[in-house]
């Protein structure tokens, strides 16, 4: 098991660089950054850093673990530009991107900034002929692609990336299109979850490769779920009633839930910055424990 910390987008850049640079020192294994540009309620005062910048920096800042979009908003830029993004990136961090891409969900940035939001199914198939592009721009020297949504005439990519590939993350649970899109195009695929979501899911994943002749254990899966490391139930409780699923509990019962999660079939496990604490001080001594009581004594592999 690997595990990531994911810093809030809300968090001043001081902040990110510290708990990256943080994460780094103490043994996790990589950071990543949500892409949005506004927040999901009613209150838009709140800042929202701007994702592929802040990778850019991360890249350069912090040398060893691997960085990543969680994940990128399919829609919000040409695919062949998020290819040349994605490849700069990877060359700054020496080989240590992981490109995150879904199809893009959050309306109320679409309207604010006059992005087309289209349907659900026109997101996907947008996601899915990005993937495509995607793939194509990394591996081949010239790409020509002509579909509904995108069109490429010759298209190089240079400098190519370092990885090759530089592993495409897709995320989404959504069980007819998005994990047929994670079949066939993922390295890794990554949902909010429940081991039992994750198991269900995975399960799902499986039967799409098998459908496509691609062996199943060629996709690494990741999970995030709000962490709360406390013996108080009622505390847990209300933090499961956001929706989001929690990994709630002492030490113990945590390690014991990330072994669920292990045998549910996920390699990585994200703990987002949203729940550990408001100051840069507690963010950091919640990560700390988390390390201390779980982290270094589950298994690694």
């Amino acid at each position: 098991m690997k595990f990531a910390v994911w810093p809030s987008m809300n968090d001043p850049w001081a902040e990110t660089l510290a708990i990256a640079r943080h994460a780094e020192a103490t043994g996790w294994d990589g950071v990543y950054y949500a892409d949005h540009f506004m927040p999901n309620d009613t209150d838009l005062s709140a800042p929202v850093g701007e994702c592929w910048t802040t990778l850019a920096a991360l890249a350069a800042a912090v040398p060893r673990i691997r960085i990543g979009p969680l994940v990128t908003g399919n829609t919000y830029r040409h695919p062949a530009v998020l290819a040349k993004m994605a490849a700069t990136v990877d060359i700054i961090s020496g080989g240590r991107l992981v490109l995150g891409l879904g199809a893009g969900w959050q309306e109320n940035e679409h309207r604010a900034y006059g992005i087309e939001f289209s349907t659900v199914g026109g997101r996907l198939s947008r996601l899915e002929e990005a993937c495509h592009i995607i793939t194509s721009l990394f591996a081949n020297r010239r790409t020509t692609f002509a579909g509904r949504y995108y069109q490429l005439t010759d298209a190089p990519l240079e400098p190519k990336p370092v990885q090759s590939p530089v592993p495409l993350l897709i995320g989404g649970g959504g069980e007819q299109r998005t994990l047929r899109i994670a079949a066939r195009y993922a390295n890794e695929w990554n949902v909010w979850g429940t081991p039992e979501v994750l198991a269900r899911k995975g399960q799902i994943l499986d039967r799409y490769c098998e459908e496509l002749g691609r062996d199943p254990r060629t996709i690494r899966r990741s999970a995030q779920a709000l962490l709360v490391m406390t013996d108080d139930r009622s505390l847990i409780e209300r933090v499961r009633a956001s929706g989001r699923p929690v990994l709630g509990g002492t030490g113990p019962e945590l390690r014991a839930l990330v072994e669920q999660y292990a045998e549910a079939g996920v390699n990585e496990l994200i703990i987002p910055g949203f729940s550990i604490g408001r100051t840069l001080e507690e963010k950091l001594a919640t990560l700390d424990r988390f390390n201390e009581q779980v982290i270094t004594r589950v298994s690694r592999e």
